[in-house]
């Protein structure tokens, strides 16, 4: 049976740790193992609940498999990438509470979590987290690496880019695109189509 690591021992990461430990697979497939974290003492205010190992000069092995714990993209990016290209197997984790409709193609480290609501015809990207009780509507297009925070609303036929990130409760209405890299500020509704690496926040969303 496989040992499973969590990449990233902060709040996100403590919240997998828990959801994955209520996941059909756990004891199965998989056993629990712990987190990579370059702070070992990442755990040290809730009794260390579980080993903390240092991402740094760590080398994937073939019994060992992974989740993103990260929230924030470029971090992600930043230490998951690297495990990636030496040889790393990262799960897509679904959790049971979550409900995914037809034609729902989830990437590679995808997270989706509990109360989240995939409907039909989407695609999300490699590393793409979905957080607590988001909505995802049709035909919506998600990149790679991207972040939703709980309780957004991605309706249908919208467009997002890689990277971005998107704050607790953000929304984006049927058919708008968000640039790669943008960050929407909790509680934003993107009226408009938003270009790349900029931060949009208020409702209706402005670029800040």
């Amino acid at each position: 049976m496989k040992k499973l690591l969590i990449v990233g021992a902060g709040g996100f990461g403590r919240e997998l740790y828990a959801w994955a430990s209520q996941h059909p697979d756990c004891g199965r497939a998989w056993t629990l193992a712990g987190f990579l974290d370059d702070n070992p003492d990442a755990l040290a205010a809730f009794d260390r609940f579980a080993p903390v190992s240092p991402i740094a000069g760590h080398n994937p092995t073939a019994d060992h498999v992974y989740l993103a714990g990260m929230g924030m993209p470029a971090l992600k990016e930043k230490f998951i990438a690297p495990l990636v290209s030496a040889g790393a197997e990262f799960l897509t984790f679904v959790h049971p509470q979550a409900l995914i409709g037809a034609r729902v193609k989830l990437g590679k480290g995808v997270v989706v979590c509990p109360g989240a609501i995939l409907s039909v015809d989407i695609e999300v990207g490699d590393f793409a987290m979905v957080n607590l009780n988001c909505t995802v509507g049709h035909d919506v297009r998600i990149g790679p690496w991207t972040s939703l925070s709980a309780q957004c609303d991605i309706t249908g036929g919208a467009t997002v880019g890689k990277a971005c990130f998107f704050g607790s409760r953000a929304t984006i209405i049927p058919g708008k695109t968000v640039g790669d890299r943008t960050v929407i500020a909790a509680g934003a509704v993107v009226m408009t189509h938003l270009p790349a690496d900029v931060l949009a926040a208020g409702n209706p969303a402005r670029v800040i």
